[in-house]
């Protein structure tokens, strides 16, 4: 990072809208801030608003409210400015350009939380959690994300570290003792610090499924021959007529995908073409796209069909009844007993897990599945202290990434450029 550069960058999303707030950070910004509202702006405004009229080069700008932050006590830890102008494409951008002939320049993506990572405001995972409560879907996804952000998985990682790093210490001093030096009982209370170490780091990849199933949403597929009544439930569960529903077999060709609030739990819920053997090109694409939903699917809402681990449901439940769950999109029953079976069945996908999960938290889910397994190396290697030490000093230096104590410029990258820019 170079500290010596004042970043500037529009932090409201695009397109039309009452206010606009444009950015800046870094050791300039109150002479950025000066410059443009025409009085001046330094450390004696911290914590305070004030109205003005914002001009550059001759030109009136707009008119807005300017927010003064003294750093450290700010977003970034720098002296921090934002200017809350009118919205729209042409006032922020206006005001960004002449904060960008002061002196400043364009923020990169993710650059002002990777400045207050860097300054010590927030740890890893903490940074982490800011995409993840900007993308949130569901308030259960929201809360996830702001316990996170407020440092609750940076103090379980801490903890984590901590512990490791006591286990290390004491094994490398035990290195300096023949083994019938040791006291009595040194071994097995060892053996309990990686035990605690593999309960808390499997516990951890437990929450970090939860959490991807609430960042990214699961995927539940509605399956089932034609006129099974997907389109119909689709529906029902959406509350509005999203599917073209009708009689005739074969009406659902393509995918059609909503996401649905299920009990908390984000959920893509697609509704797929009715599996059968057709001669019909189109048709027969669907059926192919329904088949690989289906192999991919979180979980599958098998309407009167034999799926393997499938939610097995008896649709149209008011003409008759059947096996599984029975359910009726047209008088509403069982739907909030689907709901509920879906959203348990969720937590029961997240609660099971033992392997990294795939996407955005692979970074964490590769760490714990890596620390887990020179966890479970150590405690096989006792009592051979030297061997056990060295698991456990590939356990510490893990965890230091995790908590930030340990980083590098590629996994900043890696994290900060999910941002958009002005975040």
């Amino acid at each position: 990072m170079d500290e010596r550069a004042t970043i500037a960058a529009i932090s409201t999303p695009p397109g039309r809208g009452g206010v606009a707030v444009v950015r800046v950070s870094g050791p300039d910004a109150f002479d950025v801030a000066s410059a443009l509202a025409g009085r001046r702006v330094d450390s004696s405004c911290a914590g305070r608003f004030f109205h003005a009229v914002l001009r550059h080069g001759g030109r009136t700008l707009d008119d807005g409210l300017v927010l003064v932050f003294k750093g450290p006590a700010s977003y970034t830890g720098e002296d921090v400015v934002e200017f809350q102008v009118h919205g729209g494409a042409a006032a922020p951008r206006r005001v960004l350009d002449a904060c960008l002939a002061c002196g400043a320049r364009l923020a990169r993506r993710g650059e002002f939380t990777e400045r207050a990572f860097l300054n010590g405001r927030m740890d890893i995972s903490a940074a982490e959690a800011v995409i993840d409560l900007i993308d949130a879907k569901t308030d259960r996804a929201a809360e996830d994300a702001v316990a996170r952000l407020g440092g609750a998985e940076g103090r379980v990682d801490a903890g984590l570290y901590e512990l490791a790093l006591d286990i290390s210490n004491r094994l490398e001093h035990a290195l300096d003792f023949s083994e019938d030096e040791l006291p009595s009982g040194y071994v097995e209370e060892i053996g309990r610090g990686i035990g605690q170490l593999e309960d808390g780091v499997s516990n951890a990849l437990k929450r970090l499924h939860e959490g991807k199933i609430l960042r990214d949403g699961a995927l539940v597929v509605l399956a089932g021959p034609p006129n099974a009544g997907k389109s119909s439930l689709l529906n029902a569960l959406l509350g509005e007529r999203r599917a073209i529903v009708s009689d005739v077999a074969g009406t659902t060709r393509d995918s059609i995908e909503e996401w649905l609030d299920v009990e908390g739990w984000p959920v893509r819920l697609v509704d797929t073409a009715g599996l059968r053997s057709t001669a019909d090109a189109i048709e027969a694409e669907g059926v192919s796209r329904a088949e690989e939903l289906v192999a991919r699917a979180d979980i599958v809402v098998a309407l009167d069909i034999d799926v393997p681990r499938a939610l097995r449901v008896h649709s149209k439940c008011d003409l008759s009844r059947g096996e599984g769950l029975n359910v009726s999109a047209k008088t509403g029953e069982g739907l909030d007993a689907l709901k509920s079976e879906i959203a348990a069945r969720l937590a029961a996908r997240a609660a099971d897990a033992d392997e990294a999960p795939a996407g955005v938290a692979a970074r964490r889910g590769e760490c714990f599945t890596a620390v887990k397994s020179a966890l479970s190396r150590a405690r096989e290697s006792l009592p051979d202290i030297v061997l056990a030490a060295n698991c456990i000093r590939e356990v510490a230096e893990s965890l230091g990434l995790l908590t930030g104590k340990v980083y590098s410029e590629d996994l900043l990258d890696s994290l900060f450029s999910r941002f958009c820019v002005g975040k």
